[in-house]
This record gives C-alpha cells, structure tokens and sequence, in this order.
C-alpha cells in the first residue's frame, strides 16, 4: 500500500533514486525559480506543509521516508511556496531539530545518497556553524562514497556545502536572507551581497 509521502518523493524525485537521473530529471526543480513550480507545491502539497509547519504529521518520522518527506515539507517546499516571504524559512528550526534526531538513529542511511542530499541540505541551511561542520562532513561523505559517474555531481554539492559553511564563518548568518527577514545588513555584509554568487 502506498504511503501518503509517496506522491511528494515521486514529484521531488521521479522515477529513479539513481542520482544522476534523478538530477538529471529534477535540478530544475530543485533550484530553479519559477513561479509555475512554486504554484504547483503550493496547490499540491500547500496542506501539508502547513500541517508540519503546525508540528504535525509527527508519524512520518517513524519511516526513512516519510522522515525525508517531512523534511522536504518543511525546509525545501516553504521556500518555494513562501518565496521571498519570511514565512519561507518558517520550517527550518523543526527540520533542523528532526534531521538531527534523524541522523541520530540512522534514518539518513537507509536512503538513497539523492534522496540524503536534502537530509543534509537542512544543516547546510543552517546560521549555525556547528551544523555547518556537519553538513560538510555529511557532504564529504556522500562524495567518497560516490561511484566514479557520480562523483562530479557529488563534488558540485560539497562545494555548494564548503561555500555555505564559509559564509556563516563569517557572518554566523546568511547576508542574501537580510532583506526578507528585515534585518539591517552590516556595511561588511553590504559589499560582500555586491560579489557574484553571495546568494543561494
């Protein structure tokens, strides 16, 4: 019988856990920004992403997948549904909190290393440096692990992951959030946002 989660993973992911595929087939939707995807998770999943938003639907943590779905449901999908609105980062406190306990129990390996990348994406969107050595590491070890086809995907999202952990070394704080979150961006923060590719 299919889970609830399964209808969310098979839009995030497709048809295949296979991580090329699977990025192959969704990166667009993973970080692109288009209004048609961001109208799409919320007429989809909108209900749902409340609801964990809300501190429910707390039974999903009890699979692997429905745990990654959890996660989604509160890190990836607010940030689509509630683009360039505070409430987009909302979920992230919880996520932080589940993926930690998550990780804890060994959910994040009984998943496929796609299917982990959002697992470590929450700490890797974290303005927490202790979270962001553990995303690193967590980053790390989805590279070594990667066969030879994967690895240039893989070492894509450990630099992504180095990039972040930088930035909140610096600042404990991602500068490109200020302006959503009305928090007064320092002078330093004010040059560092004028480099090419000081946001996410």
């Amino acid at each position: 019988m299919n889970q609830p989660w399964h209808e969310l993973l098979e839009w995030w992911f497709g048809p295949s856990t296979i991580a090329v595929e699977a990025a192959g087939a969704r990166s667009k939707l993973w970080f692109g920004k288009r209004d048609s995807q961001d109208a799409e998770a919320r007429e989809r999943f909108g209900g749902w992403v409340e609801q964990a938003l809300a501190g429910q639907l707390l039974e999903w943590r009890e699979h692997p997948e429905g745990w990654l779905a959890l996660t989604l449901l509160l890190d990836q999908l607010p940030r689509m549904i509630y683009r360039d609105d505070p409430r987009g980062y909302s979920g992230d406190a919880l996520a932080q909190q589940y993926v930690q306990a998550g990780v804890a129990q060994g959910l994040d390996l009984q998943l496929a290393p796609i299917q982990r990348v959002f697992i470590y994406l929450v700490l890797e969107h974290a303005e927490d440096l202790r979270l962001q050595d553990q995303a690193v590491a967590a980053f790390v070890g989805l590279f070594d692990q990667a066969p030879q086809a994967e690895q240039a995907l893989f070492a894509d999202y450990l630099d992504y992951a180095e990039r972040h952990h930088r930035i909140i070394a610096r600042f404990q704080r991602f500068p490109h959030r200020n302006k959503v979150l009305g928090r007064p961006s320092t002078e330093q923060e004010q040059l560092f946002l004028q480099e090419p590719g000081s946001g996410f």
